[in-house]
C-alpha cells in the first residue's frame, strides 16, 4: 500500500486543535437475544469496535440476519452511543417497537425488549468494554476528516485498499464517495493501472449497454467506428459504478454476466473480450429497499456487496467542517492567505444537508466573494435571514462584517461588470463563482502542465469532478 502525501498529511494535522488520541474510552456493551419469533434462541451482541452500526433484517448482508418473514431486508439498526444503545428504524415495512411503542430513533440502556415482525429481542447491558483504539490517521488518500465516525473508518478503508473484493460504498449525495473509490483505488495494488467512472445517472438510456460494454461499426445507427466501453478502459485498474441504485434493471443481468466471468462482449460482436478490473459501487440509495421494491437484483447485489463501507453525512462528523474548512481553503485561496476570523463558527452552525461537496462550495464562494459571500447559518436559534429556526431555512444574502483586508480571488473590475447587468443575487452570484472556477481551473492545470490527474489532486476533488469543471468553464 501507498503511504499519503507527507505533505498532504501535515496539512491535515496542521488544522487539528490539539493531538490525535489513539485510544478510545471504555464503552458499555450490548446483547441482543431473540425470546420470540422463528430464531428463538439466537444471540447477537454490539460491542465496541467496526462495523459502526449493526444492521438487523432478512437480508443475508446484514450482522443480524433473521428469517422471519415479516421483518424487512435491512429493518433496524444498532449503534453504541457510550453508555446507551441507539436503536433506528429504518424505514421497515410493519415499524420496530420498543416497550409496545412504534419507534424511529431512541436510546436504551438495558432490559427492553424490541420487536420487529414476530421476532422479539431482548436487550441485556453486558457492561463496559475497553473500545477498540481510534485511528491516528485524520485522513485516508484525500479523504480528510479527524472526527471519530471518520478515524474508526479509516482501518477498514486500509484494509479494504490492499485487497482486491468488490466494494459497496454508500452514503448521501456529497459525502464522498467517488473520493473514497479513488483513494481506495490509489491505495492499493492497481494504483498505477486507470481509475474509470461510470455514472449510471449521467449516460441516456439507449447509450448505456455500449457506454458499458463498448460496440462495433456499424452496430447503431451512429455507430461511425468501434470502440471500447468502460470495462475495456479500466483493464489493469478500477472501475467505479457510481450510482449504481439507478442502473436500469434489464441492463443488470448483463453487468452481472460480465462481472462474474470478467468478459465483456460489444455491441454488435459475438466476440468475448477479457477484462482484468476490480469493480467498485456507489449509491445514495438504499439498495436493500431497491431489491425489495423490484428496481434492484438481489443477485447483483450480492456480487457486488463483498465488503461494504458507509460514509457518514456531516452532521454526524463532529469537528468535521472546521477541519475540512481549512483544507478546502489551503487549496483554494491565494497561498499564505490568512483563514478569516469567525468563518469557521458561522460554518459550524449549519447541518450542511449537501455534505461535504456543499461546505467545499461555500469555501469555494468565500475564496471567490470574500466578505459578500452568503453563508447558511441558525446562531442563537435565528436564521441568517432572522427567521426562527423552526421556520423554512432561506439562503443568507448578508455579507458577514467587515474584519479588515478581503481574500478575493478575481478582480473588483470583473464583480462590477457582473453587478452593472442587474442580474438577481442568485444568477449574479452563479456568474463570479462561474468566472471564479474557470481562473481557477486554467491557473492549476498551468501550475501542473496540463496534467488533470495531478491537478485534480492538489484541488482536493475527485479527477472526474475536475474534469467536468474544466468542461463546463472552458466552454
Amino acid at each position: 500500500m501507498r503511504p499519503c502525501d507527507d505533505d498532504d498529511d501535515a496539512a491535515s494535522t496542521e488544522l487539528l486543535p490539539g493531538p490525535v488520541r489513539p485510544a478510545a474510552a471504555a464503552a458499555e456493551s450490548f446483547a441482543l437475544s431473540v425470546v420470540a419469533g422463528p430464531d428463538e434462541g439466537r444471540r447477537f451482541t454490539v460491542a465496541p469496535g467496526l462495523p459502526s452500526r449493526v444492521l438487523a433484517g432478512t437480508s443475508p448482508a446484514c450482522d443480524i440476519a433473521l428469517t422471519d418473514r415479516l421483518v424487512s431486508r435491512r429493518h433496524v439498526a444498532f449503534e453504541l452511543a457510550g453508555a446507551r444503545l441507539r436503536v433506528t428504524d429504518l424505514g421497515s415495512t410493519n415499524g420496530t417497537f420498543v416497550q409496545g411503542i412504534r419507534i424511529g430513533d431512541v436510546y436504551l440502556q438495558g432490559s427492553e425488549l424490541v420487536r420487529i415482525g414476530e421476532t422479539v429481542l431482548s436487550v441485556e447491558a453486558l457492561g463496559a468494554t475497553q473500545a477498540a483504539p481510534l485511528s491516528r490517521a485524520v485522513q485516508f488518500g484525500r479523504l480528510v476528516g479527524a472526527s471519530e465516525a471518520m478515524r474508526r473508518l479509516y482501518p477498514l478503508c486500509e484494509r479494504l485498499a490492499s485487497s482486491s473484493v468488490p466494494v459497496v460504498i454508500e452514503g448521501e449525495t456529497g459525502t464522498g464517495k467517488e473520493v473514497l473509490a479513488e483513494a481506495i483505488h490509489e491505495q492499493g495494488a492497481r494504483a498505477a493501472g486507470p481509475f474509470v467512472v461510470f455514472d449510471c445517472t449521467a449516460v441516456p438510456p439507449t447509450l448505456v449497454e455500449s457506454t458499458l460494454f463498448g460496440h462495433e461499426r456499424g452496430a447503431f445507427t451512429g455507430a461511425s467506428e468501434a470502440r471500447r466501453g468502460v470495462f475495456e478502459e479500466a483493464h489493469g485498474g478500477t472501475l467505479l459504478l457510481d450510482e449504481i441504485g439507478d442502473l436500469d434493471l434489464g441492463l443488470q443481468a448483463k453487468l452481472l454476466r460480465a462481472i462474474q466471468r470478467s468478459e465483456v462482449q460489444r455491441v454488435g460482436s459475438n466476440k468475448w473480450i477479457h477484462v482484468d478490473i476490480r469493480v467498485l459501487a456507489a449509491t445514495r440509495r438504499d439498495l436493500e429497499r431497491e431489491i425489495q421494491a423490484g428496481r434492484f437484483r438481489d443477485d447483483l447485489f450480492f456480487r457486488l456487496a463483498v465488503a461494504r463501507i458507509e460514509l457518514p453525512p456531516l452532521r454526524k462528523r463532529q469537528g468535521d467542517v472546521t477541519v475540512l474548512a481549512h483544507h478546502f481553503w489551503r487549496q483554494l485561496a491565494v497561498r499564505g492567505a490568512p483563514f478569516p476570523q469567525g468563518f469557521a463558527e458561522r460554518l459550524s452552525d449549519y447541518d450542511w444537508p449537501g455534505n461535504v461537496r456543499e461546505l467545499y462550495n461555500a469555501v469555494a464562494r468565500r475564496v471567490a466573494l470574500g466578505e459578500a459571500a452568503p453563508i447558511e447559518t441558525t446562531r442563537s436559534g435565528l436564521t441568517s435571514s432572522g427567521a426562527p429556526t423552526g421556520a423554512p431555512r432561506p439562503r443568507s444574502t448578508t455579507p458577514e462584517p467587515a474584519r479588515g483586508g478581503t481574500e478575493h480571488a478575481i478582480s473588483g473590475d470583473v464583480i462590477e461588470e457582473i453587478l452593472a447587468l442587474n442580474l438577481p443575487l442568485p444568477r449574479a452570484r452563479e456568474r463570479i463563482v462561474e468566472h471564479f472556477e474557470r481562473r481557477y481551473v486554467q491557473r492549476v492545470l498551468a501550475q501542473h502542465g496540463g496534467n488533470v490527474r495531478s491537478a485534480a489532486a492538489a484541488s482536493g476533488i475527485a479527477r472526474r469532478y475536475f474534469q467536468l469543471l474544466r468542461v463546463r468553464r472552458s466552454a
